[in-house]
Parts: C-alpha cells; structure tokens; sequence
C-alpha cells in the first residue's frame, strides 16, 4: 500500500496539506520471495509454500484464456474466465477457497490487509490477486484480457486488501 501526499504551495508558503492511504499493486521484486515472469508464466519461488505453488500451478493452467463475463463459476476448469471466478479458481485449487466468489464477496475473505504470500485486492465489481508478487489479474492496462499473471503495477481504488490466514 502507498501513501499519496499532496502539498498545495501558495506565495511561497505552504498552505494545504493532506495524506491520505491509497491501495496500489507495485510490482517489487524479492529474492526468494517474488515469482519470476517468465513467457506468460509464474515460476514459484523454490522455498514458497505449498498453498503458494499450487495457486501459481493453477494460474498457469487458465493464464491466457479468454475473458467472459461469468466465466469460471463452475467448479470444473472452464474455457474462459472472469475476474472473480479467475480469482477462486486459483484460490481454490490451492486450497484456499470452498466454492466461488463474487467481486463483492472476496472484500470478506481471509483475514483484513495484505498478506505476506497472497493478497487480494477486491472491490465491487472487480478482483485480482497478487501471488508471491506477481499480479493476476484479466486486463487492465494490457492488450489482451483474460486471466494473465503480469508486472505492471495498477491503481487499485476502492479495494479492500485480504488474504488468506498464515499467509
């Protein structure tokens, strides 16, 4: 999460100022901590945990699917994805999540704030996921929609940051 500051100058004097707390995904690479990008696909960190390597396994399995709106709402793998269903699929394949979720309903999953290992960053209407600190997401800012692992950091209004317990 970043802080944004504003400072408003008037007459050479500082008139105006204000903080206030932004959710933001910045990409940040750490060593041993932050999957690799590598061709469209998430390589795990070597010592990440279980749960971490299987929500990067099943990210892959539906990275570069088409996007469709109520897509992945089933419980088997489908053709295509939308974000929420994206979202639980990947959580659930790792254990994570019984079932599906909406947008809406991922702003009550887990445990409130950003996790160390998996954060979801879920607000009406939208959700993506950062795993081991690369973000999955359908669209944004990208040629392609769909679900797709990616570096590019986004602005992320009005989301609630939740992760899973322990990680």
């Amino acid at each position: 999460m970043q802080l944004r500051v504003s400072f408003l100058f008037f007459s050479g004097g500082l008139l105006f100022f204000s903080a206030c707390s932004a959710p933001r995904y910045e990409y940040r690479y750490v060593s041993g901590k932050t999957a690799v990008l590598r061709h469209g696909y998430a390589e795990a960190p070597p010592k990440a945990p279980r749960q971490v390597q299987a929500a990067i396994a099943a990210g892959n399995r539906i990275a570069g699917l088409p996007y469709r709106y109520g897509g992945g709402h089933g419980t088997d793998l489908a053709e295509a994805y939308d974000c929420s269903g994206a979202t639980s699929y990947v959580l659930r394949e790792a254990g994570l999540l019984n079932g599906v979720c909406t947008s809406t309903e991922f702003r009550h999953f887990g445990n409130s704030g950003e996790g160390k290992w998996i954060t979801v960053y879920a607000r009406k209407g939208h959700v993506f996921l950062s795993v081991a600190g690369l973000r999955f997401d359908t669209g944004w800012a990208q040629k392609r929609e769909g679900p797709q692992w990616t570096t590019l950091s986004r602005p992320a209004d009005a989301t609630t940051l939740r992760h899973p317990p322990g990680l």
